[in-house]
């Protein structure tokens, strides 16, 4: 029994993803000894902040880092550092920022829901947000138009949950960027690739702790020197409601320790993605199918569309069916409204693979 069954909640079997929902990742065994053992002792915080740091920036070849609660602190804090550097008068002023530099812009299609609004999280630290272009398409001009003297930064989505056709590229922006002397910030929340943006030239980029690499519930900002420098003091302001906890700091210095030497395998990944859709093939009613994840990360899912009509039964049924079943399963649905529903492999048990084979042929009656 788990420490959650213990206390009444119920077991779960994750074919999401690496979920805030879920509880983003299971942890490996050295990551739980690392925050074991921050929890149970003293240290100087702003000296851990500085080291780990450091310890950030090395493994990301950012200049310098700043570890955060997670991505979503990571947004607020990076606007504020740029809204309010590191004045003090003014790191405590905020969010309220009338009158000073405090424009964000932002692509339509990048005005996100990653379970919070994205809007919300830039509000928070004090930024004024410029939506350019529409939904599905954003020009060049949009961004050049829409710079202004109160421009602080350009903010660019990374993820699956953005709008991935008509959007300008992230090299097009930094080069707007760098073309107008104005920072840009990358939100690379569940990235894998954690050198890629700096390399890039993006003066500060935001990882989550959690998801691709796999460790306690965190994140961090890396970055441009003066940038991180001012991101730290942020905790003097609105990041003190967000502040990060020696646990989770001494947790995210050991995955992303682990996580510099992973080589993911991908052919394993491969391997049983296409187990679960040979299971779903020939049956009448389900189109099975292996596909790579929106954002073009190197993640398989296992694919499942449903004919509604010809199965009796709707998408959203099926899921409440897992989520309600025992243990709970829970996949990704993102286009449950299209008839589909996903499986990734990734936090996945061993042989859970087969109990949701076997629970969705169970409600499907198949």
């Amino acid at each position: 029994m788990s420490i959650y069954q213990k206390y009444g909640l119920k077991k779960i079997i994750n074919a999401s993803g690496k979920m805030t929902a879920l509880g983003g990742s299971a942890v490996d065994t050295k990551i739980a000894q690392a925050m074991f053992e921050a929890a149970q002792d003293y240290v100087d915080v702003q000296e851990l902040m500085l080291k780990a740091g450091r310890i950030i920036a090395e493994i990301t070849t950012a200049e310098d880092a700043c570890p955060t609660v997670g991505a979503a602190a990571g947004i607020a804090i990076s606007v504020a550092a740029l809204i309010a550097g590191k004045n003090l008068t003014l790191i405590e002023q905020l969010p309220y920022s009338e009158g000073l530099r405090n424009e964000v812009i932002i692509q339509k299609g990048h005005s996100i829901n990653f379970g919070a609004s994205i809007l919300q999280m830039i509000r928070l630290g004090g930024g004024k947000i410029v939506e350019v272009g529409q939904t599905n398409y954003v020009e060049k001009s949009h961004i050049i138009d829409a710079i202004s003297e109160k421009t602080v930064a350009i903010f660019y989505v990374k993820s699956h949950h953005a709008v991935q056709k008509g959007m300008l590229s992230l090299p097009e922006i930094i080069e707007i960027s760098k073309e107008n002397n104005i920072p840009i910030i990358v939100d690379a929340a569940a990235e894998e690739d954690i050198q890629k943006y700096i390399q890039m030239g993006a003066e500060l980029v935001i990882y989550s702790g959690g998801k691709a690499i796999e460790g306690p519930t965190s994140g961090f900002i890396c970055g441009k020197k003066e940038l991180i420098e001012a991101c730290r003091l942020q905790y003097k302001g609105i990041g003190r409601a967000m502040k990060v906890g020696k646990e989770q700091i001494m947790g995210l210095i050991a995955a992303l320790e682990i996580y510099k030497n992973k080589v993911e395998d991908i052919e394993k990944q491969l391997q049983q993605v296409q187990w679960i859709v040979d299971q779903f093939q020939n049956i009448d009613g389900i189109t099975a199918s292996v596909v790579q994840d929106e954002a073009g990360r190197k993640i398989y899912r296992a694919q499942l569309k449903f004919d509604e009509e010809r199965l009796n039964i709707s998408t959203h049924e099926i899921i409440q069916q897992l989520e309600r079943g025992e243990p709970a399963i829970f996949t990704r649905n993102h286009y449950a409204n299209l008839g589909i529903i996903s499986i990734d492999p990734r936090p996945l048990l061993p042989g859970q693979e087969k109990i949701i084979v076997n629970r969705i042929k169970e409600i499907l009656r198949v």
